[in-house]
């Protein structure tokens, strides 16, 4: 079959494309920008099965570029992370743009994952996920939807907010949605739903609630997380948090932003539990249970072998649409701060892996409590703060975050990693790293770079140039000199690893 599968560099998109590709399917990915796509993962028989084309959900014309050839396709986008209010008529438009490109192509199937919405007071976002159900079976063409509650898996918002509170906090003070009900889904079995219902016509124009066997309320869930970490944690139910506090104590505690965070709050006043179409009478998969799924994701991340992670959307909304036209750095009108370290030679795989290995567990090689300080005052102002840490300990790609970073390139051939800064700026920030050959030595070269924004934006540079003399050449320096132990974490253990993304 040939399938258009949005959302490809997203949290599921990107695990389902392999699964489609190995299955036979020819898949075209629809992408805002080709060059965010993660061409070096994948080798060249598995790219010759896979179109990858340009078009923005938000744009009807754009999508134009979508072939009339394809036989299903699947919608695996939302906005919920974007912003708290508003996103609701951002959903609608863009759902409304895809049924409507589909007509003029020869699809016979829409797959489309939403939310469990059972209940009858809903929330804004869980709403909006039934609007996107109504939008898509009114295209005229076949609909299959599937409603998840909270999914489970290396990498996943939910599995990495649980992850958070439970780590970081011996005693928690909730609100009292920890009594509501849910019925988590390890990744696993989402993506097997996703395949299996993939041209089976007896699950064409039905709607299926699908969930793993457990039906815990959040504190349970919170709890069981605890003991399969070994951890004795202790949760007071308090009656009093609004959605407002509750979501700035989520927001403080976790890796998650602000309009996430009250998105989920919002929701987590109704209960997800399964319901709707009985899925397993047509669909037969092996259900793993809640504990399960929290073991298949820590072995994930014990193996360094995390997929795909949410924290890798981008968030920042003035970035999002032409996110890779901030490679180029600009030469005029900036402020800049470059310094240089000389090395041997045969000193370049080391301080490139050093290079590679920055941020998260390892940190910044210099000063990470003035990092760190940075962080929770850019979380303070309503930024992404320092928590958001790294996918991988040791890999860096395009697109992915890095702490309050975003990869903007990661070269490794021609040893060059470039950031732009997504915490709260008067302006625009960019820290690059390069190694330099001369003939008879090599060169680490670090160049942060600041677009100001008016005055506000001048004031902010000068008012830190002496942080950034003490902390830019001694970073540098550190950079070069590091020398890996068993200490740092080249070689974590198992403990270690399974905090080492979000650590902040």
């Amino acid at each position: 079959m040939k399938i258009l599968l949005t959302g490809s560099t997203g949290y599921l998109g990107r695990r389902l494309l392999p699964v489609l590709v190995n299955a036979g399917h020819h898949v075209v990915c629809i992408v805002r920008d080709k060059r965010r796509f993660d061409w070096e993962d994948f080798s060249e028989s598995f790219l010759s099965r896979i179109d990858v084309i340009e078009g923005d959900l938000a744009d009807a014309n754009s999508l134009k570029t979508i072939p009339s050839d394809i036989d299903a396709a699947y919608y695996l986008v939302h906005s919920l992370g974007n912003s708290y209010s508003g996103f609701e008529g951002i959903e609608k438009q863009t759902a409304q743009n895809f049924a409507d490109c589909l007509r003029n192509t020869k699809a016979q199937q829409i797959i489309y994952l939403g939310g469990i919405v059972n209940d009858t007071n809903l929330s804004e976002h869980l709403r909006s996920r039934r609007n996107v159900e109504t939008i898509l079976q009114s295209s005229g063409i076949p609909t299959t939807v599937l409603r998840a509650a909270i999914i489970i898996g290396s990498g996943s918002a939910s599995f990495e907010i649980i992850r958070d509170l439970v780590e970081k906090l011996p005693v928690m003070i909730a609100p009292k949605w920890l009594n509501s009900k849910c019925q988590p889904i390890g990744i696993r079995n989402v993506i097997d739903y996703l395949v299996a219902v993939l041209g089976n016509k007896e699950c064409f124009d039905k709607t299926y609630d699908i969930g793993g066997p457990d039906v815990l309320t959040y504190h349970e869930m919170l709890m069981q997380y605890a003991r399969v970490r070994k951890l004795k944690r202790y949760i007071l139910t308090l009656p009093v948090l609004t959605p407002r506090l509750s979501s700035l104590w989520l927001y403080f505690v976790t890796t998650t932003s602000y309009p996430l965070a009250r998105n989920l709050v919002e929701s987590m006043k109704n209960d997800v539990v399964v319901e709707m179409g009985d899925i397993d009478s047509v669909v037969s998969i092996e259900k793993i249970t809640y504990v399960q799924a929290l073991e298949m994701a820590f072995s994930r991340i014990n193996q360094k072998n995390i997929v795909s992670s949410w924290i890798d959307a981008v968030g920042n909304r003035d970035i999002q649409s032409n996110f890779m036209d901030f490679i180029d750095v600009p030469k005029y009108g900036c402020l800049r701060d470059v310094r240089k370290r000389s090395f041997p030679k045969q000193e370049k795989d080391r301080i490139a892996a050093n290079i590679w290995a920055i941020g998260g567990k390892r940190g910044w090689y210099f000063g990470n409590w003035m990092w760190k300080i940075r962080g929770f005052l850019d979380k303070a102002v309503g930024g992404v703060g320092l928590r958001r840490g790294r996918r991988s300990p040791a890999e860096l790609k395009a697109g992915d975050a890095l702490d309050f970073w975003r990869v903007i390139l990661a070269d490794e051939h021609k040893n060059r990693l470039l950031l732009y800064a997504e915490m709260k700026l008067p302006g625009e920030a960019w820290l690059e790293f390069r190694i330099v050959e001369h003939p008879d030595t090599m060169e680490l070269i670090q160049t942060a770079t600041f677009r100001p924004l008016g005055l506000m934006g001048r004031l902010y540079w000068y008012i830190l140039i002496p942080f950034h003399a003490l902390i830019f050449p001694k970073m540098a320096k550190a950079i070069v000199n590091f020398i890996p132990n068993k200490e740092s974490n080249e070689n974590l253990s198992a403990e270690e690893n399974a905090v080492s993304s979000h650590q902040y």
